[in-house]
């Protein structure tokens, strides 16, 4: 296996963990650690789309290809949104920063920081089922690390087991943090202004500025809001913010994986079977 394989891989994981961090702003110290994480999620970001510029390009120049295959142009179309969407988190980020870039004054600062949160929202799901179509890569990979073959009749089980408590904890989070409501909020938040954007509820920035810390309702994640940004932070368990957010992302990785698999399944008995 070529070893640019290990290296998306390890950075694919990084990217992930720190994503998942970034919905609690009171893990490693607070707001410093976000905005820094943040920039260094940026420069991941890009490193990713580079090493996989060569796709982009291929499939970039056969879009109007009629041979081209609808599951290709599905993946196209997720990972151009994945990168509309990262890219206005990461620019939504460095414009309300108050740590790294604090001398940025932006016209509506509160629309941006609204937008920066429920999109991220959105992206967290996107991430997911563009894990959950990738998934037989990562098997791949973590096989060939661990020389444990899943093909084995004892790990075909584990793997089923640890699917379905996944698939329960991160519906179960899903509840806690009242994830729904804001996807909800990140389709329809453009074009609105913040009064009516419905961000007064569990996760969203309660208050204004009092004494440089911006307060919040706990909803989840270790008993703190997913946006939760105080000043100082570092009173939260990280452990327990990676649980919580990486347990809903597995949701939707679950969910995308198997209708993949259905899809698969249905293409091939079509195949076998034409009449």
């Amino acid at each position: 296996m070529k070893k640019i394989n290990y290296v998306k891989f390890a950075l694919d994981l990084v990217m992930g963990l720190l994503f998942v961090l970034f919905f609690n702003k009171n893990v490693f110290g607070g707001l410093k650690f976000h905005e820094i994480a943040g920039l260094v999620f940026a420069g991941a970001y890009i490193t990713h789309i580079l090493l996989n510029w060569g796709w982009v390009k291929r499939v970039t120049l056969k879009m109007f290809d009629r041979r081209l295959s609808w599951r290709v142009r599905g993946s196209y179309a997720l990972n151009f949104l994945l990168m509309v969407s990262m890219t206005f988190i990461i620019v939504s980020g460095i414009l309300i920063s108050h740590v790294l870039f604090p001398n940025l004054n932006v016209g509506n600062e509160n629309w941006f920081k609204m937008t920066h949160i429920s999109v991220s929202f959105l992206v967290l799901a996107l991430i997911g089922i563009h894990v959950g179509l990738h998934w037989q890569w990562v098997v791949n990979m973590c096989e060939k690390m661990t020389s444990v073959k899943k093909s084995r009749a004892w790990m075909r089980y584990v793997a089923q087991g640890l699917t379905l408590i996944i698939l329960l904890f991160g519906l179960y989070q899903i509840n806690q943090t009242s994830y729904v409501t804001q996807l909800k909020s990140s389709v329809s938040v453009f074009g609105m202004n913040t009064q009516q954007s419905g961000f007064e509820g569990k996760g969203a920035f309660k208050g204004g500025e009092q004494g440089g810390t911006r307060e919040g309702r706990p909803s989840g994640g270790g008993g703190q809001s997913g946006f939760d940004r105080g000043g100082k932070g570092g009173n939260v368990s990280f452990v327990s913010v990676i649980l919580t957010y990486t347990g809903i992302m597995g949701v939707f990785v679950i969910v995308a994986y198997y209708l993949k698999k259905l899809s698969v399944y249905r293409k091939r008995k079509t195949v076998a079977n034409p009449n």
